[in-house]
């Protein structure tokens, strides 16, 4: 297994249909409750852990997970309120050696996370099919189309949960 994939990397489809996009939706709705889960009675030590050689901690995935969705939610807001607008990627890496990765409770992530996704859930279940192909410009990868954004993001989830819970059962914690 590719520790950095453990669940493979995302591919996003060339198109989609709309089972999918309820499915990524409810995805988007599991995901708070999977990450805590994935991270239940872990202590300090173990929060500390990189999930591989040269990887991210449990507590820096714990906290990149908002960080991330929070950036992909104000794209979707950018997208449907601007016709292709351009957004700025950012660079994950050193946002996680900043000192709130380290001196945040994870409560607070897991909190953030919680209510970022109720907030993020309602725009997607109102959105009429149409703005499912609206698009935005990336600053590092291009032209990307929301419903291809809700794919990534819904495997985004599963993936750093997959990174958290491999690292518990070849630990076994």
């Amino acid at each position: 297994m590719d520790l950095r994939f453990p669940i493979g990397p995302y591919i996003a489809p060339d198109t989609t249909t709309a089972e999918q996009g309820v499915g990524w939706i409810e995805d988007l709705i599991q995901a708070p409750a999977a990450l805590r889960s994935a991270i239940a009675g872990l202590n300090d030590e173990q929060l500390d852990t990189p999930y591989r050689d040269g990887g991210w901690t449990v507590r820096q995935l714990v906290h990149h997970l908002p960080d991330g969705h929070m950036h992909a939610y104000i794209r979707m807001k950018f997208a449907l309120t601007e016709e292709q607008p351009a957004v700025k990627g950012y660079d994950e890496v050193k946002y996680a050696e900043l000192p709130d990765y380290r001196l945040t409770p994870v409560e607070v992530s897991l909190a953030l996370l919680d209510a970022l996704h109720k907030r993020w859930v309602v725009v997607w279940c109102s959105l009429p099919p149409a703005d499912f192909t609206r698009t935005f410009l990336h600053s590092e990868f291009g032209l990307a189309r929301l419903d291809q954004q809700l794919g990534n993001y819904a495997w985004h989830g599963h993936h750093h949960v997959a990174h958290i819970t491999e690292l518990r059962k070849r630990r076994g914690w």
